[in-house]
C-alpha cells in the first residue's frame, strides 16, 4: 500500500471514532490487533474499548492536527475533546470536560491496522476528571493553571 493509502485507512479510523460506530472497525482493524497502551489483543477488545469510552465520553470528538506515514506506519498528532459523565476505570463521573492531547502511531498491515502505540498527557487528564489535584506548593509553582 501506499503512504497516503495507510494515512487514508487511519483519517477512517477516526471518522468512524467520530461517528462512534464499532461496526466499522470490523473493515480497518485486524482481527489479530494488539493495542500497546492498554495491552489488549484482538479486534474485539478494541471494539470493546472503545464502546467502553463511548460510554463514558458520549461527546467524544477526535481532532488530527497532523498525520505523518513512513513505510507500514501512520503517526497522528491528535486532540481528543468529551464530558467525563460515566464512571471510568473506578473514576466517578465528575462532569467535567476533558481535553487530551497525543499521538499515536498505528502499524498497517494487508489493508488492515495491526498495532497502536499512544503517548499523551495521563498526569493532566487525571487532573481534568478530578483524581489528582494540585498541592498548595505546585499552585505557586504553576500559577498559569489556576
Amino acid at each position: 500500500m501506499s503512504l497516503e493509502e495507510n494515512k487514508e485507512i487511519i483519517r477512517c479510523l477516526v471518522e468512524a471514532f467520530n461517528k462512534h460506530d464499532v461496526t466499522l472497525l470490523d473493515e480497518l482493524i485486524s482481527p489479530d490487533f494488539f493495542d500497546h497502551d492498554f495491552q489488549l489483543t484482538g479486534l474485539e477488545s478494541y471494539k470493546q474499548t472503545e464502546t467502553i469510552n463511548f460510554k463514558v465520553f458520549p461527546d467524544i470528538h477526535r481532532t488530527i492536527y497532523d498525520i505523518i506515514a513512513e513505510g507500514d506506519k501512520v503517526w497522528v498528532h491528535f486532540e481528543d475533546t468529551g464530558t467525563h459523565t460515566n464512571e471510568y476505570r473506578g473514576i466517578p463521573p465528575s462532569g467535567n470536560k476533558i481535553t487530551l492531547t497525543g499521538v499515536h502511531i498505528w502499524r498497517i498491515a494487508d489493508d488492515k491496522v495491526v498495532e497502536k502505540a499512544g503517548i499523551y498527557d495521563q498526569m493532566d487528564f487525571f487532573k481534568q476528571v478530578g483524581v489528582i489535584e494540585y498541592t498548595e506548593k505546585g499552585k505557586k509553582l504553576f500559577p498559569e493553571n489556576f
